[in-house]
């Protein structure tokens, strides 16, 4: 199924690239979003936090090893606004981390289906830039609304929420093959302006039911999401959209 939506999309992606204009990028498609996915693939892998490098050993050693690296390269709200320079690149770090292969998997699929036509459509810097900016605002936002928490945040969803926000705007139209639970999974297609923001409103009403404590952190996909959208409509709002391209997504899980 990864292999179709691949194909289609990179069909779909060409037919972006004729209607953009004579800006749009040239040469293979989104090698930024791939880039990104292999980085953030390979450092889980030889982390603690995959549990299949031996160095880490087993048990109660293995847990501590991955307490030690989340807290060594994740976001630590308590300590973020220190006078200290670690603490402040921690944001930075913290979105090439993750915390399980659960947590992997959903980032990158979601990136991978949505960040190659958001990439194709900013180019290939801007889109880097915006997914490192948005990303780490995203992060801090949450810190800051979580001043005091003592636990560790990783994980790229606040970036990611930010590519699914600039989505939105660059391509409401676009189709969203998305997988219903209470339709027993059945994939159904609807317009990226009806999926995108009922997934917004899942994380709101997630992030008004969410402590400070371990979990998913709903704020900073909220916060990545909006500065997602926003930036889109300012860098593209006088331009012309390309709304109509279809394009087959799977909504995934409710967090990215």
């Amino acid at each position: 199924m990864i292999h179709n939506w691949s194909t289609a999309a990179r069909g779909r992606l060409g037919t972006l690239r004729r209607s953009a204009g004579p800006r749009a990028p040239r040469g293979p498609a989104a090698p930024v979003t791939y880039t990104l996915i292999t980085l953030c693939c390979l450092l889980f892998l030889i982390s603690p936090a995959a549990g299949l490098n031996p160095v880490y050993g087993a048990g109660e050693e293995l847990l501590a090893a991955q307490r030690a690296h989340f807290h060594r390269w994740g976001v630590i709200p308590a300590e973020l606004f220190e006078d200290s320079p670690g603490s402040a690149l921690t944001p930075a770090t913290a979105l090439f981390v993750h915390g399980s292969w659960v947590h992997l998997l959903g980032n990158m699929l979601f990136l991978y289906v949505f960040g190659a036509m958001t990439e194709e459509r900013m180019g290939r810097l801007q889109f880097a830039l915006f997914y490192l900016g948005c990303g780490y605002l995203a992060l801090v936002g949450y810190a800051g609304a979580n001043a005091h928490s003592q636990e560790s945040l990783v994980g790229a969803s606040g970036a990611i929420s930010a590519v699914l926000g600039a989505f939105l705007f660059l391509f409401p139209h676009a189709r969203v093959t998305s997988l219903l639970p209470f339709l027993f999974f059945l994939p159904l297609r609807f317009p990226a302006w009806l999926v995108l923001p009922f997934w917004a409103a899942l994380q709101w009403m997630a992030a008004g039911r969410a402590g400070d404590g371990p979990g998913v952190a709903y704020l900073a996909h909220l916060v990545g999401f909006g500065l997602g959208f926003v930036f889109a409509w300012v860098r593209f709002g006088r331009t012309t959209r390309v709304g109509s391209v279809p394009v087959a997504a799977p909504e995934g899980e409710n967090q990215p």
